[in-house]
């Protein structure tokens, strides 16, 4: 098990983004916007979106998106089974250092209480 704690990293990362709502709005709003557009349901599920994201996030190695998209995942009664099936394309596509951060992902899904199977 990593040593981040995902629910305490996302609340700080949350907080920051506050900030930064009110310091450049024009550019968070854009970026909320965007994130709206891409993640609303359409031929793609949102779940299946939220997947995406998370092998992305893991793919760059991105902390704070493994813990926004995990605790979304979990959010909308992703199976852990469905959680490692992405966890194995995702090391797939992105080798040694996806699973890695594919380890981190799992220890996220736990933190945020994510279903057992």
């Amino acid at each position: 098990m990593s040593s981040t704690s995902y629910p305490n990293l996302t609340n700080a990362i949350s907080k920051q983004i506050g900030t930064l709502r009110k310091d450049i709005p024009n550019t968070m709003k854009g970026f909320s916007g965007m994130a709206q557009g891409a993640c609303a349901a359409g031929a793609l599920d949102e779940k299946t979106k939220e997947l995406i994201a998370m092998g992305i996030a893991i793919a760059l190695r991105c902390d704070g998106c493994i813990g926004f998209h995990t605790k979304a995942l979990v959010k909308l009664d992703t199976s852990r089974a469905e959680f490692e099936e992405m966890l194995g394309v995702a090391i797939y596509m992105g080798g040694g250092p996806s699973l890695m951060y594919a380890a981190q992902a799992l220890d996220a899904w736990e933190q945020f209480n994510g279903a057992a199977s």
